[in-house]
């Protein structure tokens, strides 16, 4: 039995178990939380995942951090560093992105030290495999994605990206838009590509029922892919996307009624003041399956701080939510992300997710800086490094300076407001 089957039958596993202690949570919400759809526990039934994790409603905004070799970078200890330091710094899955070398030997590596669910974006491995065999991604079939999907499967892969939603219908939607960035997705794009050359439809859209039977199998949560988001803040919420996400809804509910787990990616770059309608777009069309965003990014311009763009559109959406959120680097649009690139991403994601948190009243978030504010009113360093975010940095900064009072920092020195004030304002 999946997951989902366990809850509806109002049966429990260990895995439930386990999250139900790490969430703070009931086994009967989280139960009935699977049960109905709004919570998803991404573990496939041949990986025993040390540090699982449930996503949805009512739970802690989890995040999820990309990593993977290019056509450009293929260094698979530089991708294990990464997976290393995502780990160590908070993240709470990971994706293998990979588009160069050796995909399936570079997954089985990855996935072996992954002590997180591990997810994958089958279309590029069908892609290049099929440009390296057959000369050609035009040449790709629906039995190579189907295999494609199936030895993932098998590999132990807990979640994958399906984008079953670009269809001819729905690419057609972005030709009579006036879009600035036409498709950014680059599984979206190769599958837009594909379809326009063939004359033929979606194999992921095509092929939907044959997936749904691998990811039951072995309880892969498919996270449906918005491959026709917006790439640009001028083309968010429109006729294209919000087209994709309709269908999206409904293949959503033939998993559900597969018993396979399922969640909803969504855009994307996304001002400010769309945010809002784009969660309330997800959650009515798509019965409030979990919402995994892609930022968003608020702002287009902020090449080498679209980290800080993305944990500002994700926190916003987390508070409003979204159960999910994807690291944003420093590097993105720009180059291949380093090892300190996907470090700074999932800091900043977590600090998003932090603070969506707080607003949603998640069990324990507001005690976290209740404790820190504490340690800063009695001056205690050490407690203030440990509950950082990023204690590593923390020690690293209070370490450099060198105070002339031992007990305040190098900002204010002799006129710390904590100290100035801690004998004259309780009296």
């Amino acid at each position: 039995m999946t997951q989902l089957e366990l809850a509806l039958n109002n049966k429990s596993s260990e895995l439930m178990e386990a999250v139900s202690k790490k969430e703070g949570v009931s086994i009967s919400f989280l139960k009935k939380g699977i049960a109905s759809g709004i919570i998803v526990i991404p573990n496939n039934k041949k990986r025993r995942i040390k540090k699982p994790c449930a996503i949805g409603k009512g739970l802690s905004t989890k995040i999820n951090v990309n990593i993977g070799t290019s056509g450009d970078e293929i260094d698979v200890g530089d991708e294990l560093q990464k997976l290393k330091v995502s780990v160590s710094v908070g993240a709470d899955t990971v994706m293998d992105l990979s588009v160069g070398g050796d995909i399936p030997k570079i997954r089985k590596t990855l996935i072996k030290d992954s002590d997180i669910p591990f997810g994958t974006v089958p279309i590029y491995e069908a892609a290049q495999s099929a440009a390296k065999n057959k000369g050609s991604l035009l040449k790709m079939t629906a039995e190579d994605i189907l295999g494609v999907i199936r030895s993932q499967a098998e590999d132990g892969v807990d979640f994958m990206t399906i984008h079953s939603g670009v269809t001819q219908k729905t690419a057609a939607l972005v030709k009579k838009s006036p879009r600035v960035l036409d498709i950014v997705s680059r599984g979206g794009a190769i599958l837009a590509n594909w379809m326009f050359n063939n004359k033929k439809e979606n194999p992921f859209y095509e092929c939907f029922d044959e997936i749904l039977d691998i990811a039951y199998e072995y309880d892969v949560t498919l996270s449906l892919g918005d491959g026709l988001r917006p790439g640009s803040i001028l083309d968010a919420t429109d006729s294209a996307q919000i087209g994709e996400l309709r269908l999206l809804g409904k293949l959503a509910r033939r998993s559900r009624k597969r018993n396979v787990q399922v969640m909803i990616e969504g855009p994307g770059h996304v001002p400010l003041d769309q945010i809002q309608k784009n969660i309330d777009l997800q959650k009515k069309l798509c019965d409030n399956a979990p919402f995994y965003v892609l930022g968003p990014l608020v702002t287009d311009i902020a090449s080498t701080r679209d980290h800080i763009s993305g944990a500002i559109g994700g926190a916003l959406a987390a508070s409003l939510g979204a159960d999910f959120l994807c690291v944003v680097s420093p590097a993105e649009h720009l180059r291949h992300p380093s090892v300190d690139d996907v470090r700074e991403g999932v800091i900043a994601s977590r600090i998003a997710a932090h603070s969506a948190d707080i607003v949603k009243g998640v069990k324990g978030a507001l005690s976290w800086d209740r404790e820190m504010s504490l340690a800063r009113k009695k001056r205690d360093w050490d407690k203030q490094i440990s509950l950082s975010i990023d204690p590593e940095r923390a020690r690293e900064y209070r370490h450099s300076s060198k105070p002339k009072v031992e007990d305040v920092c190098t900002m204010c020195s002799e006129f710390c407001s904590i100290k100035l004030v801690e004998e004259c304002v309780r009296v």
